[in-house]
């Protein structure tokens, strides 16, 4: 392989694979920011991945099984809400638990989908711009669901930073109790945020089993949950923060196949491929790390992760 064909497929798979990851982690956000931690992502995206699929296959519609998928990420947030806000129960706990009813439920209701067509969402070239040299075939000719998760980013910032909902959110996520001294609805707009950042979730499951790697595998996510929660702190809680770890973990699940296909001795032996396939992996672990070590723990809402009841001084 040529190096602008290596970079034209970098470029375009920095799109593609950090679509769904950013779908995620901006449904994430929404939650943290309004002080609840849900561990179930990867359960939440195995789920709706999975339900995608079969509805696009029941219905012949890939629309229908990508509302289904979203519909499938918004009743496992109000699972969470119901028993973290509702019933305060442990947000890392339940969490967990949806880890486990995702993971399950996919694997349960997926087998009789594994090896099956569906329809599914192809290539939508935007005309001029797709036939521009080296970045035209891999930034503008992607399924539509990738540029809606790039359009979404700036919509998600400004709801967050511009808008009296997002200050209503950012001070349930920091101080609960002077927010409710204010009037603001701590639970119900904490509850609301888990739904919303899990349907985001399942959007992200969608697009993933119907745009981007269309089909359905058991364990078809490869722990990109997990990626997700890992996006959101190294990303400062911030939505362009976040969007720049997505693409660069999607552009890293490519380098492998790209370095394996250049025709490079080092790169030949079949454990090398072993190898490559762990670097998006490691890469989130020494992002982690750097985060640690720049102290970015700091930027977490002050009350993420705490039950919080009407009449609490704190």
């Amino acid at each position: 392989m040529t190096g602008l064909e290596i970079t034209e497929g970098l470029l375009g798979a920095a799109l593609a694979r950090g679509a769904p990851l950013l779908f995620a982690a901006l449904g994430e956000l929404w939650a943290e920011r309004a002080g609840v931690l849900n561990l179930g992502l990867e359960g939440v995206l195995l789920a709706s991945a999975m339900a995608g699929v079969a509805g696009a296959q029941a219905t012949g519609c890939a629309l229908v099984g990508l509302a289904l998928a979203v519909l499938v990420g918004a009743l496992f947030g109000l699972l969470h809400a119901w028993l973290t806000v509702g019933l305060k129960s442990d947000q890392v706990v339940s969490g967990l638990a949806l880890v486990f009813l995702g993971a399950g439920l996919s694997s349960v209701g997926g087998a009789a989908l594994v090896g099956q067509a569906a329809p599914s969402f192809g290539p939508a070239p935007i005309p001029g711009l797709a036939e521009l040299p080296l970045v035209g075939r891999a930034l503008f000719s992607q399924p539509w669901l990738v540029y809606l998760a790039f359009l979404a980013l700036p919509a998600v910032h400004l709801l967050l930073t511009r808008t009296r909902w997002g200050l209503v959110v950012t001070a349930t996520g920091e101080h609960p109790a002077a927010a409710a001294a204010m009037g603001i609805r701590v639970q119900r707009v904490r509850a609301t945020c888990v739904v919303v950042g899990a349907a985001l979730a399942g959007l992200a499951g969608g697009t993933l089993s119907l745009a981007v790697t269309p089909g359905w595998v058991d364990g078809l996510t490869a722990g990109q949950g997990w990626i997700v929660l890992g996006l959101v702190i190294a990303g400062g809680w911030r939505p362009w923060g976040i969007a720049l770890g997505a693409l660069l973990f999607g552009a890293l699940t490519r380098l492998g196949l790209d370095l394996q296909g250049s025709g490079l001795q080092l790169f030949q032996d079949p454990n090398a491929g072993y190898v490559l396939g762990m670097l998006p992996y490691l890469a989130a672990i020494l992002v982690l790390v750097l985060a640690a070590a720049l102290k970015r723990g700091h930027l977490a809402p002050a009350a993420l992760g705490q039950p919080w009841s009407p009449g609490q001084l704190k």
